[in-house]
Parts: structure tokens; sequence; C-alpha cells
């Protein structure tokens, strides 16, 4: 991603009769800081999403959810401190602030794409605050958002809807839709 990323933005330096960048000074700007915090922003958001989902949507037959026939066990006193409060979040708490971090880092090395392209097309570069606003920050950030959200959505439906033979992952074929998940 580095070397072709690398490679796009010396062409179009080029093309506006600019000098080309060497390879650490591309790794360390804002093109490329932006476009690896943004997948890692979508990649955090989907997992925070998908784990919190899965504490709470059943599912016969899934293996991420619990069994709906059976009954629940009864709850615990819930955490008295708030370190044991952190501990039994711990898993949500951290990918949610894997996504916040990646988010701002995110948001930090678009900036700094942003200036670099207002400084060379001759334009005004956007504070951080003008481009925390932008359509263009936001385009960025939803298009990997819905591609995610699509993704994760089409592998629990077609694991529902495709079922093999002797998978631990799926029902049995022949059972009856009432009769999976014991």
């Amino acid at each position: 991603m580095g070397l072709s990323g690398w490679g796009a933005s010396n062409q179009e330096l080029v093309a506006h009769g600019r000098a080309p960048l060497t390879l650490l000074s591309y790794l360390r700007g804002g093109d490329f800081s932006s476009t690896v915090f943004e997948n890692w922003e979508s990649e955090f958001l989907q997992m925070a999403a998908y784990v919190m989902l899965t504490a709470f949507l059943y599912q016969r037959g899934s293996a991420e959810s619990r069994d709906p026939d059976e009954p629940e066990e009864p709850r615990s006193a819930p955490p008295r401190s708030l370190l044991a409060l952190l501990h039994a979040y711990s898993l949500g708490i951290a990918l949610s602030l894997l996504f916040v971090a990646s988010f701002a880092l995110h948001l930090w090395g678009s900036q700094r794409a942003a200036v670099d392209e207002a400084i060379l097309h001759g334009g005004n570069p956007p504070s951080l605050a003008e481009h925390m606003v932008s359509t263009q920050f936001w385009f960025e950030s939803l298009q990997n958002w819905q591609s995610e959200f699509l993704a994760t959505a089409t592998l629990v439906v077609l694991s529902i809807v495709l079922r093999f033979r002797g998978s631990p992952e799926s029902k049995h074929v022949e059972a009856k839709n009432d009769e999976t998940g014991r």
C-alpha cells in the first residue's frame, strides 16, 4: 500500500510541476497516514459492533450465540468497583478505544493531506475543525464503514443460509428450522 500510494502521489505531484517525494517523506505524510487509519477505523468499528451485537442477539445453531432454547443462567451481581466493571466489559471498551484512536489519527492524517492538496492547488488549507465537518472527511470514513458492515451482514446471512453437511459452524442440513440449536 505504501509503495503504490507513493507512486500515485508522485505522479500527481509531477503532473502539477512539483518535485516527487522520497518514500520516507510519503510514509510520514498525511496522505499515507490518512488511508492507513481510515482502514483501521472501519475495522475496529466493525469488530466492536460485532462483539457487542453477538452478546445480545440469538441465532439457533450459531457458534457465536447463546442457545435461545436453554434457560438463562441467573445474572451475577453487577460489578461493584470501577476496576471490576472495566474488566467485565474490557473487550468492548478496548475495541471502542481502538476505534476512537484510529478515527482521531485518520482525522489528523486526512487534514494534513487536505492541507497538502490545498497548497498544491493554490487553495486555502482547512483547519482541523473545518476538515472534521467536511464532506471529504466523512466520505472517506463512511465509504469504509458501509463496506465493513456490508461484509459482516453478508457473512452473517450466508452463515445462516448456506449450510454444509458435517460443518461444526452450521446446523444439520436435514434438521427442521425449529429443531436447530440442539
